[in-house]
């Protein structure tokens, strides 16, 4: 046998350098090619490579794997230090959005996702989309998968009526720590109780002359709202057995600027109800009135233009005035107005602060209804999307600067534009760059953070930059920056009503992460979130938001509260008289049962009963603690049974000679198939 020939002379260094420098390219000598895009291309005319003889035609570059002319490649000087070659950068799926849906907030979405240069569907789309943009409700649209920005049931649970009665829980839970929302009243199943505490209110103090203000419950941009002074001015009759309202103490000593009563719209993004994630803006709108204010007298609670900060009234002012600048006007970003009070000498941290902490609790309140009703629309296990949620949050300043919480927006307008009459009877769309610099920031950067994409766009980016190396000084300053809430990033801002370029990268994010952020000061707070829970798993029928007597009862006897000295026709009586009093005489009858709120209000009166001389929370979380407890040991249970009859063999009941023996059956006989099951063999048995 022969032996192998030799391996061919290593090429020159300089050589060798030059195929190093040309590999990967068409025309180098024994290296294929790494790029993406591979096959011949025509030599320019007048280069080398033309073939000797051929008459001066070009000469096609070699296929990979065979040299060119001459045998080796030309040399090239070698470089002091190679660069690796970049990795080739994977084109990344535009993230596509669905906005046949998004009605008046259509125009600041579509700049938004310009800013971002994501796929825009205005007439929706056969395939599924990543998000979906609606208007009003969940139920915009029938979708199964993807992110909506709406949760099930926030429209109902921004109403008035079921907002004021989230907040009285909270208030009798923690009267402390919910005093900045407004004494409330339902009407009409709470006008005898209304009236009975504002008589004995006068009776204790003489000189209290109040004022009360009435909103209709699914009222909005104003409508329906009037101040009175007393319960008997309150217009009981008309609609108001078919629309409730709420009647409200009103704030008579607002914070004043220019002498005009403003009120804050902000805006929060709901991003996750499980785990509970919440981001407040920066920035939002102030929105003035536009006749210089005096507390309520008789003779002014007429004066809408001088009481009520809604801007559809407002508009209607011949007073109001439209500005291109966020200092001025009768609409002015919250930034402008907290420059404004720390000229003055206030302490802004502490504003924020106080207003952070209103939204987290006003979020911790209403959550546990909005988990009703998610499990109600997507139980556990079916498909659906994922939800998120802008809410607009309105917001008083009282004299001494505390905020107070005036109600929750499901649907706050995102247009940013405004109706102008140009001539009589002709109305016309002008722009309003207040409006589009705060709202237009808020979608986009909402969008940024339910990003489907995110994850995946981040470890690309790391993989194919590095990151330079910051000195340590300049780290700590970032740091620094992001502990500032409030931070004016006036560099990369554009100017009030100059768009971006279109090659622009976004700004900063405009939204900041409050929860779970500080979720260890607000966590004592969710108690109700844990009876909501425990509401959830006694519902047994999927899709439904009303508790029956059976998952009533169920409860009582699981949670072990039947074994302490309360029997089970007590519970039976406590279930009939909370029921009926949440029923009204208009309520269907398809409808009753037991609503969260009336589950909490029996957990109330059971903690009560049964922990004595100790606050209502404190009752209430032992009485939880006890119940989950009991439960938790019931469940230990049955997955302890559940595990012994899966490890346990099938068996073969056999009768041989009037006898019953028990003999392990032998996998794939019928005997093992049919597990738990036995067999009469008194008769012939091999």
């Amino acid at each position: 046998m022969e032996p192998p020939p030799p391996p061919p002379p290593p090429p020159p260094p300089a050589a060798q350098a030059g195929a190093e420098e040309k590999a990967g390219r068409p025309g180098t000598a024994g290296v294929v090619s790494s790029s993406p895009r591979r096959g011949p291309s025509a030599a320019p005319r007048g280069q080398a490579g033309l073939r000797g003889g051929g008459g001066g035609s070009a000469q096609e570059p070699p296929r990979e794997g065979k040299e060119p002319a001459g045998g080796v490649a030309p040399a090239i000087p070698p470089r002091s230090r190679p660069r690796p070659r970049p990795r080739p950068r994977r084109s990344a799926r535009s993230v596509t959005v669905d906005s046949s849906k998004a009605r008046t907030s259509l125009e600041a979405l579509k700049l938004s996702l310009r800013e971002l240069r994501w796929k825009e569907f205005p007439f929706g789309r056969r395939l599924p989309c990543d998000i979906y943009w609606h208007a009003v409700s969940f139920h915009d649209n029938v979708i199964y998968s993807g992110q909506v920005n709406k949760f099930p049931g926030m429209t109902e649970m921004a109403r008035k009526v079921n907002l004021s009665r989230a907040m009285r829980t909270m208030q009798e839970l923690f009267p402390e720590e919910y005093n900045f929302y407004p004494r409330s009243w339902i009407l009409p199943e709470e006008f005898a109780i209304f009236l009975t505490e504002v008589n004995l209110m006068k009776e204790n103090n003489p000189r209290w002359k109040p004022t009360f203000i009435v909103k209709p419950d699914g009222g909005c941009q104003g409508d329906g709202i009037y101040l009175v002074k007393g319960p008997a001015e309150i217009r009981l009759m008309g609609n108001l057995q078919s629309r409730p309202a709420v009647v409200q103490e009103y704030m008579a000593k607002p914070f004043l600027i220019d002498k005009l009563k403003f009120d804050i719209r902000l805006y929060v993004l709901l991003k996750s109800l499980d785990p509970l994630e919440v981001h407040v803006a920066k920035d939002g709108l102030c929105r003035f009135c536009t006749e210089p204010y005096q507390e309520p007298a008789l003779k002014n609670l007429h004066q809408v233009y001088m009481h009520l900060t809604n801007y559809a009234l407002n508009i209607h002012s011949g007073n109001f005035v439209h500005s291109d600048s966020g200092n001025t006007g009768s609409k002015r970003t919250f930034s402008s107005i907290l420059g404004k009070l720390a000229c003055s000498g206030v302490n802004i941290r502490k504003l924020w602060s106080d207003i952070i902490s209103l939204v987290i609790k006003t979020v911790i309140a209403i959550v546990p209804e909005l988990k009703v009703f998610y499990q109600s629309d997507i139980p556990a296990g079916k498909q659906g999307p994922s939800c998120f949620q802008i809410l607009g949050f309105d917001i008083l300043l009282m004299k001494n600067l505390k905020p107070i919480l005036l109600e929750v927006n499901a649907n706050p307008s995102m247009k940013i534009e405004h109706e102008q009459e140009v001539s009589p009877g002709v109305t016309q769309y002008i722009p309003s760059p207040v409006d589009e610099e705060v709202k237009v920031a808020v979608i986009r950067d909402t969008l940024r953070l339910v990003d489907p994409h995110k994850k995946k766009k981040k470890q690309e980016e790391e993989e194919e930059e590095e990151p330079a190396e910051q000195p340590l000084a300049e780290h700590v300053e970032l740091a620094a920056q992001e502990e500032t809430f409030l931070q004016e990033e006036l560099e990369d801002k554009p100017k009030l009503g100059e768009s971006p370029p279109p090659e622009a990268k976004p700004p900063a994010v405009c939204l900041k992460e409050v929860f779970p952020k500080y979720a260890k000061q607000f966590s004592y707070l969710r108690l109700v979130e844990r009876i909501a829970a425990l509401f959830i798993r006694f519902l047994g029928v999927k899709g439904t938001t009303k508790l029956g007597p059976t998952g009533f009862r169920m409860f009582i006897r699981n949670s072990k509260i039947s074994n302490s000295g309360f029997s089970m026709a007590a519970a039976d009586i406590l279930y009939i008289d909370i029921t009926r009093r949440g029923i009204g005489p208009s309520v269907d009858q398809r409808e009753a049962g037991m609503s969260l709120q009336a589950f909490v209000e029996a957990i109330c009166f059971l903690a009560q009963r049964r922990y004595k001389s100790l606050s209502l929370h404190e009752q209430v979380e032992l009485l939880l603690d006890f119940c989950e407890y009991n439960l938790a040991v019931l469940d230990e249970k049955r997955l302890a049974c559940s595990r012994s009859l899966s490890s346990t063999q099938a068996t073969l009941v056999t009768c041989p000679q009037d006898r019953l023996q028990l003999s392990p059956a032998t996998p794939g006989s019928a005997a093992f198939q049919r597990t738990q099951k036995f067999v009469d063999c008194k008769s012939s048995q091999p």
